[in-house]
């Protein structure tokens, strides 16, 4: 089978890669990235040598990159996208043009070339915020209400495959997931932010009062759903992956400053951002029900593995660290 898997380079991506390779040698694998500041060829060292994987680098906005990428392919994997709150506070029109356009022409690729099966993946952020003293989650049936552009750039991403779908045929599978930790993530993102931070003797920056809730995934588990999904999922269905992990940023940064043998004093409030949601919380009921997906990893034991993966890897995130 010819995977053709977007944003390959990135965080979530090349996590995904590493496991598709593992999973499916069988298979052969062409990571499409632009890469920016967040995607990396040395995220994607160990398999450059890898029968069956091919690299090529492409804006996805870019008509010629999917005439280029697609043909003979059985599946697309999309995670391509501008994913930061902060740069899409300060840049908005940059994740409109990627996440909504460079999806739009990915799908009029898949539709020229007759790529029989989409997955795209999105977020938790599409479907708003929840109270803190809330018992809700979200679900499949939930509405969109994005509050900032980022949210609103992955939504409209989500509405264009369902409608690609409706108008064209195109078969697809959707999930949304919540905040992924591990490997490879970029250090502006808040625990590898905090990790480098503290090994580096500098100072934590938290939000707020810190109470904000996210919904973590260890990386490792969310690939393993996404590899499930493209696979088992019904088409034309969308899947919410959760591990369950409800913890507060002041929770997580509690647990990795004892992980990393510091204390709070380097923990410094700053003012909030614009439009911060309060809390995210997903029901990932139907992706166990219908395909008996259950994480691996508890949340401390991948916050325990990414803290090793990051002390072990001050060269691959040095050069990204930003100028102090």
């Amino acid at each position: 089978m010819k995977v053709v898997l977007t944003g390959g380079a990135g965080f979530i991506g090349s996590n995904l890669a590493h496991h598709w390779a593992a999973r499916h040698p069988e298979d052969t694998v062409l990571v499409v990235d632009a890469l920016t500041y967040a995607g990396r060829r040395e995220s994607l060292a160990d398999l450059n040598h890898r029968p069956g994987f091919s690299f090529l680098k492409g804006d996805i906005t870019d008509p010629h990159v999917w005439d280029e990428a697609l043909p003979g392919t059985d599946l697309v994997l999309h995670l391509a996208a501008e994913t930061h709150n902060d740069r899409a506070i300060a840049d908005p029109l940059v994740f409109v043009r990627t996440n909504v356009l460079g999806t739009a022409q990915l799908l009029e690729g898949c539709r020229r070339h007759d790529v029989p099966r989409l997955h795209h993946v999105s977020t938790d952020e599409v479907f708003g915020s929840l109270a803190l003293d809330s018992p809700d989650r979200f679900d499949e049936n939930s509405p969109y209400r994005p509050r900032g552009p980022y949210s609103a750039s992955k939504a409209s991403a989500d509405h264009l495959v369902r409608a690609w779908s409706e108008t064209y045929g195109l078969a697809y599978t959707l999930s949304n997931c919540g905040n992924n930790f591990g490997p490879f993530q970029h250090p502006e993102k808040f625990i590898p932010l905090a990790i480098t931070r503290a090994l580096r003797g500098g100072r934590i920056p938290l939000y707020g009062d810190g109470k904000n809730v996210r919904d973590w995934i260890y990386v490792i588990d969310h690939c393993e759903a996404v590899d499930l999904i493209a696979h088992r999922g019904q088409v034309g269905s969308t899947y919410l992956v959760s591990a369950e992990n409800e913890l507060s940023n002041l929770e997580v940064l509690r647990r990795l400053l004892a992980l990393l043998g510091t204390d709070w004093k380097i923990v410094e409030h700053v003012t909030d951002r614009p439009g911060h949601d309060r809390r995210y919380a997903l029901d990932p009921g139907r992706l166990k029900a219908e395909l008996g997906w259950q994480p691996r990893f508890t949340f401390d034991e991948g916050l325990e593995a990414t803290v090793e993966w990051y002390r072990a890897h001050e060269t691959w995130w040095s050069p990204l660290l930003a100028p102090s």
